[in-house]
């Protein structure tokens, strides 16, 4: 079962605020939301997977602001596909403590997002501890959109993943989604991986950079933390056929050098991770847990390498 634990949806130029976000680093779309043709296209793109996460985003700083109301509409329209998180703001307490608990209570959204260096805010600030200590309460999952930051405004000082190690210290029972791996600070997050029980990281965005994608997985499989590494398309960026594509690519790399490679295992591991059971999330309705990757023969190892042709299928 491919589990996609990256996408977004919005409408157009107003939700997203006064920026050129197609001249951001990567470049987004503005209209593929859950407008009838946005969803259509979001559901196309979604097609591989069999279960979806749809991530929400708000940024006083930036004035985004994305409605969770709309993302609540939207995956429950499809509550066999999706899963929603609700994006917050925690440099507004008040607004973001009434806002997590209508996403929780009302919106029955799964899980929050929050974004750093898009809100011009350091991780560890109190009104953000708050926030995140209401959540561990109430046992819902947090992502953290770590990393690469798009815009020229958004704050590289805050999205260092490392920032996040006194979260999970503090809250050692607040299960954390670290987006992008964390990249271009990878092994930041590798670190954060090995130190936290509940930390995991998903792969959107970094799977555009090849080399430094093999890097990255490589030092995970040394590190003994492969198994909380989870797929992400980072749709409307990429579509999951196209990250599958680069995922399953990656062997490639090195075939015919004596440089270490990857092990396939691993990388259908990626694709198939149980991130509900990594979450706490509740299962898409209909859905059975995620099947453990089956051992193959060299020949079948091979084909998978050679594309995600027998993923999509599944």
């Amino acid at each position: 079962m491919i589990v996609d634990c990256y996408t977004h949806v919005w409408d157009g130029d107003a939700q997203l605020g006064p920026h050129d976000w197609e001249r951001a680093r990567p470049p987004l779309p503005t209209a593929c939301g859950y407008t009838p043709a946005g969803a259509a296209r979001h559901r196309a793109a979604a097609e591989p997977a069999r279960t979806t996460l749809v991530v929400g985003f708000k940024s006083r700083y930036l004035h985004v602001d994305i409605p969770n109301a709309s993302i609540a509409a939207y995956v429950g329209a499809h509550p066999d596909r999706l899963i929603g998180f609700a994006g917050l703001d925690p440099t507004e307490p008040r607004e973001a403590l009434r806002d997590l608990r209508i996403a929780q209570e009302e919106l029955k959204l799964s899980g929050l997002a929050v974004a750093p260096a898009a809100q011009d805010f350091h991780p560890t600030d109190s009104r953000a501890m708050r926030i995140y200590a209401e959540a561990a309460e109430r046992k819902v999952p947090l992502f953290f959109h770590s990393g690469l930051a798009v815009l020229p405004q958004t704050k590289l000082e805050y999205a260092r993943p490392m920032l996040l190690d006194e979260v999970a210290r503090e809250l050692p029972d607040l299960r954390i989604m670290v987006a992008h791996l964390g990249y271009p600070w990878v092994q930041e997050t590798i670190a954060l991986l090995a130190k936290h029980p509940h930390v995991f990281a998903e792969l959107s965005w970094l799977l555009d950079n090849p080399w430094e994608t093999y890097q990255a997985l490589l030092s995970a499989c040394q590190y003994g933390v492969i198994d909380k590494i989870c797929f992400g398309s980072g749709f409307p960026c990429s579509t999951p056929a196209q990250a599958l594509e680069q995922l399953f690519s990656i062997p490639h790399l090195v075939h015919g050098t004596n440089l270490p490679p990857v092990p396939r295992e691993a990388l259908r591991g990626i694709v198939e991770r149980d991130v509900a059971a990594a979450l706490g999330l509740p299962r898409p309705a209909g859905k059975p847990p995620a099947a453990a990757p089956s051992s193959a023969s060299d020949d079948e190892d091979r084909e998978t390498a050679d594309g995600p042709d027998s993923l999509l299928n599944k």
